[in-house]
């Protein structure tokens, strides 16, 4: 398990039949997304790791985004394992040549093009107008995504990307270095800056997985941000949005991955969507389940949608899911702060532990940390700080947010101004 860290190992655990397997972690969470992402030498490590065991080697899986996506695929491929092609990974992973694919096969795009990072005056693509999103073809959540409304915020914003971007670009165009690429893709490379037209209207998102050529969607979640703010507040499981809307992202997800040709792993996409009329936009699509909604589908479903990846990790189909959970809705919920202090008290396991046992359905993991400076967290998005994320089960969502309020009351997070 590329990437295997301790609050995973625990939800791995508990999935229907953990005891026949063995997890062994490949390379840690701090080697593949802190810092500077040596790619080869990680796939090397990586290689040494797995010749030298001495045990038969089943599966080669992850939850994590680049480069674990991609190093999931060429072991796979290396080794004999089932899996996705690198290609259909990087089809998804590299935002611009997953734009030229969904279009080929859906209109529920925005306008989108590059922007030429090179130029010492960049303009915007031809298409595409204020306001817009800013992005690079590859990186971490939101990390270096800047919505721009005018000339000014959009020589800032590119800016920041130019001096940012070669720390995920740089390696990423390397593994985009092992397929063949079409030409506009090759063009513009793997540290490039996309600029797609703003989508507005309500966030949600399918999970899924393809098995032997056939895509299924088991689940439809919902992202609610914050009050005038792009950051996530929490996301839902399942979906309170109308049957429509559901059924429509739905089978654009299916359309889309079969186009990718992308087989034998799972998905999460996002979209956009106006519950009145149905209508959808596809925002981005993720090769890989969401780790962070494992525990939602345990709470609702009976069992996390890692075990899904795991099947398919051993060629095995995933079969069909129910709903088996003790909750009907939960939440994992992102407990934020928009300005920047320093960190002086955290909540405490004990407190924590206390507060499991006053409130059923409820999970926290706690973010900052004592004494470091909340912009110096690792992989914050532009716009606010996470303080904990919260996992709050409910058998109505009207229950779900006052577990939620009463856990935000009793944690006791303190900051040291300016």
């Amino acid at each position: 398990m590329i990437g295997l860290d301790e609050g995973n190992e625990e939800v791995l655990r508990r999935i229907t039949g953990a005891e026949w397997y063995r997890f062994h972690p490949l390379l840690s969470v701090e080697e593949l997304q802190h810092g500077e992402i040596r790619i080869t030498e990680l796939m090397e490590k990586a290689q040494a790791v797995l010749d030298a065991f001495d045990g038969s080697v089943d599966a080669i899986v992850s939850y994590w985004d680049f480069p674990s996506s991609t190093m999931v695929a060429m072991l796979c491929e290396k080794y004999g394992l089932p899996g996705v092609s690198l290609e259909a990974v990087l089809k998804c992973e590299h935002k611009y040549w997953s734009r030229l694919e969904q279009s080929k096969v859906i209109d529920e795009v925005p306008a989108f093009g590059i922007v030429d990072l090179d130029d010492e005056n960049p303009r915007p693509p031809e298409g595409v107008g204020y306001p817009m999103w800013l992005k690079p073809v590859k990186s971490f959540s939101s990390e270096l995504a800047f919505h721009v409304t005018d000339e000014a915020e959009f020589e800032k914003a590119v800016a920041e990307i130019r001096e940012g971007v070669g720390r995920v670009g740089d390696p990423f165009d390397l593994v985009l270095g092992k397929v063949r690429l079409p030409a506009e893709v090759a063009d513009v490379g793997g540290a490039a800056c996309l600029a797609e037209g703003e989508l507005n209207g309500v966030q949600a998102a399918t999970e899924g997985f393809v098995h032997n050529g056939r895509a299924i969607v088991y689940g439809v979640l919902d992202s609610i941000n914050y009050d005038g703010s792009p950051c996530f507040e929490r996301h839902q499981y399942p979906s309170q949005l109308p049957d429509d809307a559901v059924r429509r992202m739905t089978e654009i997800s299916v359309r889309v991955m079969e186009q990718i040709g992308f087989d034998n792993g799972t998905f999460s996409i996002e979209f956009f969507c106006h519950p009145e009329s149905g209508q959808v936009c596809l925002l981005e699509i993720n090769p890989r389940h969401s780790q962070s909604h494992a525990e939602l589908f345990e709470y609702v479903d009976g069992s996390p949608n890692h075990q899904i990846m795991l099947r398919l990790g051993l060629g095995v189909d995933p079969g069909e899911r129910r709903r088996r959970g003790n909750y009907q809705i939960a939440g994992k919920w992102y407990y934020r702060r928009f300005e920047d202090a320093l960190v002086t008290r955290v909540p405490t396991r004990a407190e924590i532990a206390t507060l499991r046992s006053e409130i059923p359905g409820v999970k926290i993991e706690v973010v900052a940390q004592e004494g470091v400076l909340l912009s110096e967290l690792p992989e914050q998005d532009s716009y606010s700080y996470e303080l904990a994320h919260l996992f709050v089960a409910g058998q109505t969502e009207r229950e779900m947010k006052a577990k939620y309020r009463r856990c935000v009351e009793a944690l006791r997070f303190e900051f040291e101004e300016g």
